[in-house]
């Protein structure tokens, strides 16, 4: 019984990216159609991004112990993170410097003309995100790195936290040897049972998704959409430009097809974009990377850095929310102050956890660091989930392309396991599509036999 059970839930990734498709159809519809109860279906996205969460931890935890201990070369992890932190902030730096060049050029706050300036709420929440901004210093981010515990830093999912830990761990692991190859055992276990368990819960996603898009859609209705529409459009562009002038051009120094990565990791890029979640995407994302032909080792280490120190999507939208906010109060920033601003942001946006909202936090403090007014911050707050969704997303494409970038850099990336996943995916694409057609076709036909 339970074994047949467990056929059942292993479906074809490229099935589950349909009902995903579905899913945020569905939830447009049911937000715009019923959007009192459209609200509460936020319930499922809050149950579905629990369930992630939950399994991140022990996930990264075993991952990263075996990806290093097995291969028993800690001078490589070496050579790694240092490559690694050059890439992260010569990216981050464009992300920032095409953020502020987009702003400029669509001015997105001039002329700007909203109801919700006036809110006082609003106004009020922004006030508080100035106040309780961290202003973290070089030296402060440097230690919070290192945790007092590994219960807490699971607990709290500080995937940076974790990442040292295990560093360490399997430094310690290879230091002993042959003693410590019952924990090497159990931790490939943990990783496999963990790879599996990631399986069942994106099985979940759908439903999950339908919920965030409803609720999304229910609150803000598609009118906002036009309210804001130079904003979000302004934001989207940016991205664009980015992910096609930077992204687009690092995988083709990598050697890597663009299009290819891009369709390999769909479902946590699809996931990341409905659910404004870099923690919902992380774990597909990690199994996916590795599917393709990045080594175990450097997925398991690029990727929860960049979560901390690679969020592209954020940094460029910081830069462009820093020239929104200072033209909705008719302040004209020179270029010295812009230069100035961008020094901060580097500084700033490397705290930024992959959370909803954290980005308006960084902004608001900031802003308030600078002398400007809140009221952008208070605009914005009325669009954040659409923003998010675009920012989350290119974050997540950011850290997949690291990942194959440093691969190809250590000469690690395995080509031939690229070329099977791509025709595996092909395959089921394939599978699923007459699927669909085969669905289509009984709709069709029950519809003219009545």
């Amino acid at each position: 019984m339970f074994y047949n059970l467990t056929e059942r839930l292993e479906l074809k990734h490229s099935r589950l990216t349909v009902l995903i498709f579905l899913a945020l159809i569905f939830g447009v519809i049911f937000g715009h159609f019923a959007p009192h109860l459209a609200v509460k279906m936020r319930a499922f996205a809050l149950i579905f991004l629990r369930m992630v969460k939950m399994i991140i931890a022990p996930l990264l935890f075993a991952t990263l112990v075996t990806g290093i201990a097995g291969h028993g070369d800690t001078k490589q992890l070496g050579k790694i993170g240092i490559k690694t932190i050059v890439y992260f902030e010569v990216v981050t730096t464009l992300a920032l410097i095409i953020g502020l060049t987009v702003g400029n050029i669509f001015n997105p706050g001039k002329g700007f003309v909203t109801g919700t300036v006036a809110n006082p709420e609003l106004l009020k929440e922004a006030g508080l995100m100035a106040v309780t901004t961290p202003h973290t210093s070089i030296s402060e981010m440097i230690v919070n790195v290192f945790p007092t515990s590994i219960v807490q830093a699971m607990s709290e999912g500080n995937l940076l936290q974790i990442v040292v830990f295990s560093i360490f761990m399997a430094i310690a692991i290879c230091a002993v040897g042959k003693k410590a190859k019952p924990v090497m055992d159990l931790l490939n276990s943990v990783s496999q049972i963990m790879f599996k368990f990631t399986e069942y819960v994106m099985y979940f996603a759908p439903l999950g998704i339908f919920g965030a898009i409803a609720s999304t859609v229910g609150m803000n209705g598609l009118s906002i959409l036009k309210n804001y529409a130079k904003i979000i459009f302004s934001l989207y562009t940016a991205l664009a430009i980015f992910v096609l002038l930077v992204l687009f051009i690092a995988c083709k120094y990598a050697r890597i097809s663009f299009r290819s990565l891009l369709k390999a990791i769909q479902e946590p890029a699809i996931l990341a974009f409905t659910t404004a979640s870099s923690e919902a995407a992380f774990p597909k994302a990690i199994e996916v990377m590795e599917k393709f032909g990045v080594p175990q080792n450097i997925v398991s280490f690029v990727m929860p850095t960049g979560y901390t120190f690679n969020l592209d999507g954020s940094t460029l939208y910081l830069a462009m929310a820093v020239i929104f906010s200072s033209q909705i109060c008719g302040i004209n920033l020179d270029l010295n102050q812009q230069i100035l601003m961008m020094l901060a942001l580097m500084l700033t946006s490397k705290g930024i956890a992959g959370a909803p909202r954290v980005s308006l936090v960084v902004l608001a403090g900031t802003l308030a660091s600078f002398n400007i007014p809140l009221i952008g911050v208070a605009i914005l707050l009325g669009i954040d989930q659409i923003l998010d969704m675009g920012r989350t997303t290119v974050n997540l494409v950011g850290n997949c392309v690291a990942t194959v970038v440093i691969a190809r850099w250590e000469k690690a990336f395995d080509y031939n396991k690229m070329k099977l996943f791509i025709k595996e995916s092909n395959e089921e694409e394939a599978e699923s599509l007459a699927d669909i057609k085969q669905i289509c076709d009984k709709v069709t036909n029950k519809i003219e036999g009545q």
